[in-house]
């Protein structure tokens, strides 16, 4: 940093001399936008800290320098605990700072479930320094600890938490919002929290969920500096029917994989090929299943030409070794390598430079569509964008989704918005009750019992659980305790009943969400990764693992291991998955599109060609001035909303006496009268919101996370509600729709 710059940077003048110098010495010019703003507020140690900046935007830096000269600046023993969503995170962030802190003389702890004990045993005799930790591994650390908690984190100065955005509205997210205020509870003092975060639709809820009870004022900073440039191109598909591919093609070794591969997947695989080669690219096709399948077919490219693989597969069920692998070939810079992944690597693990970003299909959100973005055009080159639409080949019944182009135009719709800086604002609404039971057996296990007014002020009075009263607490221990889970003392002590003692001890308790049994798939002695319990394989069986071909040899079903050996031949295996719930932006950018006229200009020819041909059907259907739609047996509603809406408005049509549906753009209400849905939405506009719990009541299903099967049925009704309803949303559409006060064409 030259001697003007650093004279006119207030926020540098503030670190720590040592800072000053090694910043120097990394020849850094100047701070960025994020770093000047953020040192001087987190100094001050007054208030929570929201950082939302782009990837590769110094975000680490702007946290860990004014934390850093925090701990050098305090005589007493002195910590700062950064909690990250993903183990590979911390042995990335394990790296960047141990070169500044050796300097410095802090020490840097990582701790998770891949770290030798002998790291662990040393911070707890002496906890100093950087501690980076998952939710898990903190969980277990406060359980085994309890009141000595005072002592191991007495000189605790901050908590960092990284990609806030993947902890919104998730179950992980509950568990560490009650684990940060665990920490307060037991410190008798609140500790500053920092949060970090590319991607923020909405700051003052990222506050709210940062600290619930905002007990703590927040500071929030979104860095000024300009944006990265930035080349997009959207390009379209038609998937044609499998009966119109050459039946010659299906046999052989490889016939079963052949004939699950339509034309249109083929079509992108070879634009994929031709387009990727010789550089270094991230391909997201959305799910595990999609990963193997193109990671084997551009693999399968490389071989038949006789050229080294530059395609390597990267998803959750691979084994460490193998992801490690892709990571690897990333990195080397003397050859290229393209990895086709999940979320596994849209956060910010080291990867080196990536010239390009392919999205196949929707991405999960808009928010997740600018993460993976970040990672590309990272050293004063242009980011660049491909997204692949795949829509199917028109039938004369061919559903409206289709007709409309509905993937197209949601991946349209998504990069219009991520050009515009919009993203989803954090879902802080989900009342999460079954990370709400993991939390109260953990705060048991952590004091060796607890009374049940100081349990409910620990989870829920102080906003972490914050739907629920105090009647609803007492309601749940009844049902835990009629279920063994817990049992409480004539003195009133909340204790583990014996199924609560068998949950607790169980290795799998300390993680908030639910992971599916698996079988672990081997060959030669090393793991290849985990298939789904769920996934018929018998021996003799051929699959596509890892990107490559296997022969099942053998079963070991106690065990849970599968020996493979490499084939020829292969099939996909059958990996779970879903989206996550289109938000309303995304519906109404959806809408808009499909009322305009123009071109879009980052759209290819066909994509342009299939837009027009959906825009058409949009306006001779009238559905950019009414979104009632009459057909024969039925009426279609578009309400251009996200999914709570929609799944909300089905509900009550449901109650109101109506077979109804949500098909993801549209309501599908079965009926031969279109006039008495009219008049069941007027008179659901003049009637107050409905009960939540009442909506739900008939849903068969109520489970979506790891502990619902041990909720009463009215908290399971509530939990449910809270989750996948937005019935103000819902009410204010209808209102709206009966206020133009005309019937269904």
């Amino acid at each position: 940093m030259s001697a003007s710059s650093s004279k006119a940077s207030d926020s540098f003048s503030l670190l720590d001399e040592r800072i000053q110098r090694w910043i120097w010495q990394s020849g850094w010019s100047e701070l960025k936008d994020a770093q000047e703003q953020a040192i001087p507020a987190i100094l001050a140690g007054d208030t929570d800290v929201v950082i939302a900046a782009a990837t590769a935007s110094g975000k680490t830096e702007a946290a860990f320098l004014p934390i850093l000269t925090r701990l050098l600046s305090t005589e007493a023993s002195s910590c700062v605990m950064y909690i990250s969503p993903l183990k590979a995170l911390i042995n990335d962030q394990w790296w960047r700072l141990e070169g500044l802190c050796e300097s410095l003389e802090i020490p840097v702890t990582p701790w998770h479930g891949d770290i030798a004990g002998t790291k662990k045993r040393n911070f707890k005799k002496s906890p100093t320094g950087c501690l980076l930790i998952t939710p898990e591994s903190l969980e277990a650390l406060l359980m085994a600890n309890g009141h000595a908690l005072q002592g191991l984190f007495g000189g605790l100065r901050y908590l960092v938490v990284d990609e806030l955005h993947a902890f919104i509205g998730t179950e992980r997210g509950k568990q560490l919002q009650s684990l940060m205020h665990r920490i307060d509870v037991a410190l008798k003092r609140f500790t500053p929290r920092i949060a970090l975060s590319a991607t923020l639709g909405d700051m003052d809820k990222a506050a709210a969920f940062l600290r619930p009870n905002a007990a703590v004022p927040a500071t929030v900073i979104k860095s000024n500096d300009a944006g990265q440039a930035l080349k997009v191109l959207v390009k379209g598909f038609i998937d044609y029917p499998l009966a119109l591919a050459d039946p010659e093609a299906w046999v052989g070794d490889d016939a079963d994989f052949e004939k699950s591969l339509s034309q249109g997947t083929r079509a992108i695989s070879e634009h994929l090929f031709k387009t990727l080669r010789g550089s270094n690219n991230l391909v997201f096709p959305n799910s595990r299943g999609n990963v193997e399948k193109y990671a084997a077919l551009l693999r399968g490219y490389c071989e038949d030409l006789g050229l080294p693989n530059e395609f390597w597969p990267h998803h959750g069920s691979l084994a460490k070794d193998v992801r490690e692998e892709t990571e690897a070939a990333l990195k080397a810079k003397g050859r290229p390598a393209t990895a086709v992944c999940t979320t596994t690597l849209e956060m910010g693990i080291d990867i080196g430079s990536v010239k390009s970003i392919a999205q196949i299909g929707c991405a999960p959100s808009v928010a997740s569509l600018r993460q993976r973005l970040g990672r590309s055009g990272r050293r004063g080159e242009a980011a660049i964008l491909r997204c692949y639409a795949l829509e199917a080949a028109l039938a004369p019944h061919s559903p409206l989704s289709d007709v409309l182009r509905e993937n197209l135009v949601q991946s349209t719709a998504q990069v219009r918005l991520s050009l515009r800086s919009w993203y989803e604002p954090p879902n802080i609404g989900g009342l999460h009750l079954s990370t709400l039971i993991q939390q109260l057996l953990a705060l048991i296990a952590q004091y060796g019992g607890i009374n049940a007014a100081e349990a409910w002020a620990v989870l829920c009075g102080s906003g972490v659980f914050w739907g629920v009263s105090k009647p609803d607490f007492i309601l749940l221990l009844r049902e835990l305790a009629r279920k063994d889970i817990l049992i409480q003392t004539p003195t009133g002590l909340l204790l583990h009943g014996r199924v609560g003692e068998q949950l607790v001890n169980h290795y799998s308790f300390y993680a908030a969400f639910a992971a599916e049994e698996e079988f672990r798939l081997v060959h030669g002695g090393k793991t290849l990764g985990a298939l789904p319990l769920s996934q018929p394989v018998e021996k003799g069986t051929h699959l596509i693992f890892a990107g490559k071909r296997w022969q099942v040899l053998s079963l070991d079903i106690e065990k849970k291991v599968i020996a493979v050996m490499p084939a020829l031949g292969g099939k996909l295996p059958k990996f779970d998955g879903g989206n996550l719930p289109v938000d309303d932006g995304v519906r109404e950018e959806m809408r808009q599109i499909l009322s305009e006229t123009l071109p879009i200009p980052f759209l290819d020819t066909t994509a342009n060609q299939l837009l027009q041909e959906a825009r058409a059907t949009f306006q001779s259907m009238g559905l950019d001035s009414l979104p009632l739609l009459a057909q024969t047996h039925c009426v279609q509603l578009f309400p251009w909303r996200g999914d709570r809406v929609m799944n909300t408005l089905a509900l009550m049509l449901k109650q109101a006496g109506f077979q109804a549906e949500n098909t993801g753009l549209s309501i599908l209400i079965k009926t031969d009268n279109p006039e008495k849905v009219f008049q069941a939405l007027h008179s659901l506009a003049v009637s107050p919101p409905p009960d939540p719990t009442a909506l739900v009541a008939e849903v068969m299903n109520k489970r979506l996370e790891k502990w619902d099967a041990l909720l009463p049925a009215e908290l399971l009704a509530k939990n449910y509600s809270s989750h996948t309803l937005d019935v103000a949303g819902a009410h204010e559409f209808i209102k709206r729709l009966a206020a133009r006060r005309h019937s269904p064409r």
